[in-house]
């Protein structure tokens, strides 16, 4: 059984930073690409961070690149989102995402992932 939880989320000031770490279990192969996802009450679940198995390393959509900071633990089964100039509009509900795979392309879409964390929420005062 696969399982993420999602652990670092709370409230900061605009500006400020916040790490958030994610703990895969039942991913036994090792094969897989993870990600990091966003919900505002409201809006669609917006894809913010992603890292490919093998060496594709990490991506970002434009809107974040630069704040933003996706890592890996392999021997851990973790991915960590480093998130720095923390803004209001950043306020939502952080998700973990998981899929398997062996290709090591790039993932954007909310439907290419197939397992999914609790969430976790981050809240930015101004």
């Amino acid at each position: 059984q696969v399982m993420l939880v999602e652990s670092g989320g709370g409230q900061v000031q605009a500006g400020g930073s916040l790490t958030l770490s994610c703990a895969a279990s039942g991913l036994t192969s090792g094969n897989y690409a993870m990600a990091w996802f966003r919900q505002a009450p409201g809006k669609e679940r917006d894809f913010l961070a992603g890292h490919s198995w093998g060496g594709g390393g990490a991506y970002y959509p434009h809107s974040v690149k630069g704040r933003f900071t996706i890592s890996r633990e392999n021997t851990k089964s973790a991915v960590n989102l480093q998130m720095n100039s923390l803004k209001p509009e950043d306020t939502a509900v952080y998700y973990c995402a998981a899929r398997r795979d062996y290709t090591g392309q790039f993932y954007y879409t909310r439907a290419e992932f197939d397992f999914w964390g609790q969430g976790t929420q981050v809240t930015v005062s101004s």
